[in-house]
């Protein structure tokens, strides 16, 4: 197979990258992320009808009513509506519920359960799933360094970073529900990139020793063109799978296949061009990978 040079662009692939994470964190200063009732605390509201519902009917019922911040999702059946809404009144599932009662006519409601997530309850998983995420790269990072070297985990971690960067920022721009699904998909995110960025890596330290006379750039685009068709099959594979998840998974899993979606044609992107790019800057070399010398001890008995 015929080396592709990925590295001769890999100037024009630190400008896209710097553009999408800049862009990404001005989202953030400007728009923040839209956490979900997971975070910010509210009402969650079950509802079963005889015949299916018609969401755009069921909106326009609570927005008549005065529930202009209703977020309402198909769940399971076509007869079964969840519906979501901030505010700390614990009695706010029994008058959404009541309203849509009142206006459903032929195809009247009936209220299944109602959930209050309190708002100290949403702060607590805000904070805890921030530090699940800081150390989860705090461990990839010490597990990188053990296994390879310093240099290929701060490869690894920069990528990582990169990833969870541009996909939140994505989600903030369109305003896309953060919710405690979108976190599993980001945690996902970095299991995925991470898996993606180890197979190259792997690759670069075997081929230390096959290319002796090579130099880091040149081992890197072999390393790379040999994993290609993997790292191929294996992104497209999981996109096919995330895009029927996103199209007919129903509003519960649009922001969950969508981050994940995002994530992993990120995660391929910086294992090729951010993973392998901080390597050639930290100028990693076949010294590098030398186990340190053991001092023997020394005899001194009479």
């Amino acid at each position: 197979m015929k080396t592709i040079n990925f590295m001769g662009v890999r100037n024009v692939a630190f400008a896209i990258t710097v553009l999408l994470t800049v862009l990404a964190l001005v989202s953030w200063w400007q728009k923040g992320l839209n956490f979900g009732l997971d975070f910010t605390g509210g009402t969650l509201i079950e509802l079963t009808y005889e015949r299916p519902a018609d969401l755009k009917a069921v909106r326009a019922e609570l927005n008549d009513s005065g529930f202009h911040e209703a977020i309402v999702q198909s769940f399971g059946a076509t007869t079964d509506l969840l519906v979501r809404m901030p505010g700390d009144d614990p009695q706010l599932g029994n008058k959404v519920a009541a309203a849509l009662q009142k206006a459903g006519g032929d195809n009247p409601a009936t209220l299944k359960r109602v959930e209050f997530v309190g708002p100290q309850v949403g702060e607590e998983l805000r904070d805890q799933g921030g530090m699940g995420m800081l150390l989860a790269l705090g461990g990839i990072l010490i597990y990188l360094a053990f296994r390879f070297q310093w240099k290929f985990a701060v490869g690894a971690i920069i990528s990582l970073i990169h990833d969870v960067v541009v996909t939140l920022g994505i989600l903030s721009f369109f305003q896309i529900t953060f919710d405690l699904t979108v976190l599993a998909a980001v945690l996902a995110i970095i299991g995925y990139s991470l898996n993606d960025t180890i197979v190259v890596f792997d690759r670069v330290r075997e081929n230390f020793r096959v290319m002796r006379k090579a130099s880091l750039i040149e081992n890197i685009n072999v390393s790379t063109t040999q994993t290609l068709l993997r790292t191929i099959a294996t992104s497209v594979s999981t996109l096919l799978a995330i895009a029927a998840l996103l199209f007919f998974g129903g509003d519960n899993l649009f922001g969950f296949s969508l981050a994940l979606f995002i994530g992993v044609m990120a995660g391929t992107y910086s294992s090729i061009y951010i993973a392998n790019v901080v390597l050639i800057w930290l100028n990693l070399n076949s010294e590098d990978l030398i186990p340190p010398a053991k001092a023997e001890g020394v005899d001194d008995r009479p």
